[in-house]
C-alpha cells in the first residue's frame, strides 16, 4: 500500500474542509462538500435529517457492523446583541473560549440576503494606550465584542446591513502546513479526522478491499454541542468508534506525531474489548501510538451510548495540541491514525 498517497489526499481534503465555515448549526455547505467527496470516490452517501452524512463502505458481515464517526461542525459564535455603538456582542457555540478568540478575524453570515461581513473579536476598549485596565480585564464574551469592518456607528447602521441576532460568526481557521509536516489550524478538531475517514474510504475503494465486517461512516454535525452521534446508527451496527482529536497536555503521553487511543474520558471508560483490540492492532503494525485518559472530553461515541444504543464504543485520533485554540498536529499522526484504521478493520 502506498500510504503517502492516502496521507497526501487526507491533508489536501482537510485543507478544503477547513476553508468552509461550519460552526454547529451552520453546516449545510460543508456537508454538501463532503457528500460530493464521497460520490467522487464512487460511494452513495445519504444526508441524515439532522444534516450529517452517512455512507456505507461495504463489508461482509452486516450483523456485526462497525460505524466510524467524525464531526465537521466546529466551535464558533452567534450574534446575541447589536450594541448601540455598532459593535456586536456574541454568545459562544460549543466550547469556544474568548481567551483563544481575542483579536481573531471572523465572518458574520447574514440569515437573509446571503451577505457575509468581516470583523474582528476585540476586547471592549481594546487600545492599550487608552485602557488602563487592559492587563487586568478578564477575557470573556461579556468583555469582548465584534468590531465590524464596515462604517457603522450605531445599531441602526448595523441593521441596515442585514445583520441581526442569531447570525453565525465564523472564525478564521488560519490553516498552514509546514515543511516539517506540522498541520496548524483552528478546527483540526475534528475536520482532520473527517479527512482521515475520506482517506480510508478511498483506500478501500482503490485497493479493492472488502472488510470482514460492514463498515459505515457517519460525519456528524452537532458534536460540539453534545448530540452529534446520538442518532442515525444503522441496523446491525454493534460497534461505534469516534475518530476525533487525540489529547496532548500535562499528565498525558500523546504527541502530535502519534495516534492516540483513549481508554477513558470524562464520561467514563471505553469498551474494554475495543480498546484492547485497537492496542493489539497498533502493536502488531508497529505504529507510533499512545494510550491516555482524557480528563475533559466527550465524544460522538459517548453520545451514542447516552442515546440508548446498545453498542461497544472506542475513540482514537491523531494527536492535537492546543485543543479548542489554534491547534497543531502532524502528518505522522495522520499516517498512524489512518494505518490503525486499516489494521483494526482489515
Amino acid at each position: 500500500m502506498k500510504t503517502k498517497k492516502y496521507v497526501d489526499y487526507i491533508v489536501e481534503e482537510t485543507r478544503k474542509i477547513l476553508a468552509i465555515d461550519s460552526p454547529s448549526g451552520f453546516t449545510k455547505d460543508v456537508a454538501e462538500y463532503v457528500m460530493n467527496a464521497y460520490k467522487e470516490l464512487g460511494y452513495e452517501p445519504k444526508q441524515t435529517t439532522k444534516g450529517g452524512v452517512l455512507v456505507a463502505l461495504g463489508g461482509k458481515d452486516e450483523k456485526d457492523a462497525v460505524m466510524l464517526e467524525a464531526h465537521i461542525d466546529t466551535l464558533g459564535a452567534m450574534v446575541c446583541e447589536i450594541k448601540s455603538n455598532g459593535r456586536l456582542k456574541v454568545t459562544p457555540i460549543g466550547g469556544m473560549n474568548a481567551n483563544n478568540a481575542e483579536a481573531e478575524n471572523c465572518r458574520i453570515h447574514t440569515r437573509f440576503g446571503e451577505k457575509v461581513y468581516e470583523g474582528t473579536l476585540q476586547l471592549v476598549d481594546a487600545s492599550i494606550h487608552v485602557n488602563g485596565d487592559y492587563d487586568d480585564k478578564k477575557r470573556t464574551f461579556d468583555e469582548t465584542e465584534i468590531v465590524l469592518d464596515e462604517k457603522v456607528n450605531s445599531k441602526e447602521d448595523v441593521e441596515k446591513l442585514g445583520i441581526m441576532t442569531g447570525d453565525f460568526v465564523c472564525f478564521d481557521p488560519r490553516t498552514t502546513v509546514t515543511k516539517s509536516g506540522y498541520i496548524k489550524s483552528r478546527f483540526l478538531d475534528d475536520k482532520l479526522s473527517v479527512g482521515i475517514l475520506l482517506g480510508y474510504a478511498r483506500y478501500l475503494k482503490e485497493e479493492k478491499i472488502t472488510p470482514e465486517r460492514m463498515v459505515y461512516q457517519h460525519i456528524t454535525v452537532y458534536e460540539e454541542v453534545g448530540h452529534g452521534g446520538a442518532a442515525s446508527i444503522p441496523k446491525g451496527v454493534t460497534e461505534v468508534i469516534s475518530v476525533d482529536m487525540g489529547c496532548i497536555g500535562n499528565g498525558l503521553t500523546c504527541e502530535e506525531t502519534q495516534v492516540s487511543i483513549c481508554a477513558k474520558d470524562s464520561r467514563g471508560p471505553y469498551h474494554y474489548d475495543v480498546v484492547t483490540g485497537l492496542i493489539a492492532a497498533a502493536k502488531k503494525e508497529e505504529l507510533d501510538f499512545a494510550v491516555d485518559v482524557y480528563p475533559h472530553y466527550g465524544s460522538d461515541a459517548d453520545a451514542a451510548l447516552t442515546a440508548g444504543y446498545d453498542v461497544r464504543h472506542g475513540l482514537i485520533g491523531a494527536g492535537v495540541y492546543a485543543s479548542h485554540g489554534y491547534e497543531r498536529s502532524h502528518v505522522d499522526g495522520v499516517k498512524n491514525t489512518f494505518k490503525l484504521l486499516c489494521a483494526y478493520l482489515g
